[in-house]
């Protein structure tokens, strides 16, 4: 299981921590949820179906998502 704690617009909250688990189900709670214990952190812009990711270990990514949205975020991938 991975936990996100991410920080912006676009999302139901503006502070909002998401696990996900590895069977790829997702849940979400408003705020900051446990320990921080970061991996990773990136920056990920959503414009359109485009989705622009700049991680500190992964790189630059480039998606392209099924739904439409607007979100700006900065986040933490963190041990849970």
């Amino acid at each position: 299981m991975e936990k996100f704690i991410e920080i912006g617009f676009g999302n139901r909250w503006f502070i909002r921590t998401e696990f996900e688990k590895d069977d790829g189900s997702e849940w979400e709670i408003k705020g900051i949820s446990g320990k921080i214990i970061p991996k990773s952190y990136y920056l990920r812009l959503w414009f359109g179906k485009m989705v622009f990711i700049l991680d500190s270990k992964e790189g630059f990514k480039k998606q392209t998502k099924s739904c439409t949205a607007l979100k700006v975020i900065l986040g933490i991938k963190s041990a849970v």
